[in-house]
């Protein structure tokens, strides 16, 4: 009876007709109305065919993006109304365009004020970080020669332009960057804004029929920064009016400062005469921090949480010493790791020792994870309690073997990925419910006997780090 029912029901789905704007407004509420205004109000429906739909667009630029970022939402919604979807076909129809700027230019007509939306969204993009100068970013050898270039730039004593900087996620080039804006805004119109958004103004000035604004405002900024210029790649018409801009902006004289993960010769799908535009300029690179910057960057955040918290718990020099070495990779993770330090000094009213801060910052050093399995918790489980690994595996149920058994199944869960009947396998085919049972009154135990805490902080330490210092 039931499967009859089931089975009447999806016949009743599949004989019904897809209702576009239900599905637009299921896009309209998942994405948010921004996304949805900017991007997909733009889609038409053309015909439904069998497990397919054809939808239109207005150009390839927006088909590009839609199918890039947004694709597996929409489908998820089409399917959503009608199961038997499975794909979607796109064709460009820029009839719809001239449409849209059609209605688009009425609504216009029918405001009372008539503000350019580059204005109104400049309010949104264009903001100076007053935290990011010069004064608080900290040098080294690492990043010195670009810190010069970006301080000479806006001293208004260079003659290089652009002044192209490139280097890793985190290392500081947004600071940079800001800090020329932040020093340049004084005595200039400034534009510091990312490619993307560069990219976001440019299509809705194409949308709405607002090119002429558009070329405007980006063309009489003194000073233009623009961040993550790798994000421009491969998007032709934007990279054509970005290249008239740049040479507009140089022979009026205005400085360009433009910030890249990676050197000009190595941006992909960037056209080449941009990238000789950028290599033209001054190139200067941020390597990531060595032991002596890293030092500097990890005292100057402490002593400045020192003195926004002049009553909190302060951070040993064993620990700010273990920061500056192990935390490599870049400026940001570095920053990121003083802040988990603070919070916890902050949430238990102490500092953390040396364990416990490995295991704070266990996903930011530089460990080999898969270093960590069941059989070595077991042998170090086994070591640390002086019981051998068939005592611990064996179904006794003798004191002195049940709590490195629990200790062992509670590491196992909170170190390693594997599933509860994956863990009650490898610990002598255990019911599930005996894991659970097992991780639950480690935790009650740890809430009231310190030692439990201290064992537990020990045996994490042996077991991430391979560190038997603090063995009984």
């Amino acid at each position: 009876m039931n499967n009859t029912f089931t089975e009447n029901k999806l016949s009743n789905l599949k004989s019904e007709k897809l209702d576009w704007e239900i599905v637009r407004a299921d896009m309209k509420n998942k994405l948010g109305v921004d996304i949805y205004e900017s991007w997909l109000k733009k889609i038409v429906f053309v015909e439904e065919f069998h497990n397919y739909v054809l939808l239109s667009v207005p150009t390839r630029f927006i088909r590009d993006w839609i199918t890039s970022r947004y694709l597996d939402q929409i489908l998820q919604s089409l399917k959503n109304h009608k199961r038997e979807i499975i794909r979607i076909e796109f064709k460009i129809d820029s009839q719809n365009l001239k449409n849209q700027q059609g209605d688009e230019n009425l609504n216009q007509l029918k405001k009372k004020e008539n503000i350019s939306f580059i204005r109104e969204s400049s309010l949104q993009y264009n903001r100076i970080d007053p935290n990011k100068t010069f004064e608080n970013f900290v040098t080294g050898s690492s990043n010195k020669l670009a810190f010069e270039a970006s301080l000479k730039v806006s001293e208004n004593v260079s003659n290089y332009n652009p002044l192209y900087i490139y280097g890793g996620v985190g290392m500081g080039k947004t600071h940079l960057l800001n800090s020329i804006g932040f020093e340049l805004k004084k005595n200039n119109t400034v534009m510091f804004i990312s490619a993307e958004r560069f990219m976001y103004q440019f299509v809705k000035s194409i949308k709405s029929n607002d090119m002429v604004k558009f070329k405007e405002y980006f063309r009489n900024t003194n000073v233009l920064l623009i961040d993550d210029i790798q994000f421009m790649n491969g998007k032709e018409a934007m990279q054509e009016e970005f290249f008239h801009t740049f040479n507009a902006l140089k022979e009026k004289g205005s400085k360009i400062i433009v910030s890249a993960d990676r050197p000009p010769n190595r941006l992909s799908r960037i056209q080449e005469r941009i990238k000789s535009r950028f290599s033209g300029g001054l190139v200067v690179d941020i390597q990531k921090p060595d032991y002596e910057l890293r030092k500097k960057i990890v005292s100057k955040k402490i002593e400045e949480f020192n003195n926004l918290y002049s009553d909190g718990v302060k951070i040993s020099k064993e620990i700010e010493d273990f920061i500056s070495k192990e935390i490599t990779a870049s400026i940001r993770e570095l920053v990121g790791a003083i802040n988990r330090i603070f919070s916890f000094s902050r949430i238990y009213t102490k500092a953390p020792n040396l364990s416990e801060s490995k295991v704070i910052l266990k996903d930011l050093l530089n460990l080999n994870e898969n270093k960590v399995t069941i059989d070595l918790i077991q042998t170090l489980v086994c070591k640390f309690f002086k019981i051998s690994k068939n005592e611990m595996l064996s179904s006794r149920r003798s004191r002195y073997l049940v709590r490195p058994r629990q200790i062992g199944i509670y590491l196992t869960k909170i170190l390693t990925a594997k599933s509860l009947p994956e863990i009650g396998r490898e610990f002598s085919n255990r019911d599930h419910t005996t894991i659970i049972h097992s991780v639950k009154t480690i935790e009650k135990l740890k809430e009231k006997d310190p030692t439990m805490v201290e064992n537990i902080n020990k045996l994490k330490n042996q077991i991430l780090y391979n560190n038997t210092e603090d063995e009984i």
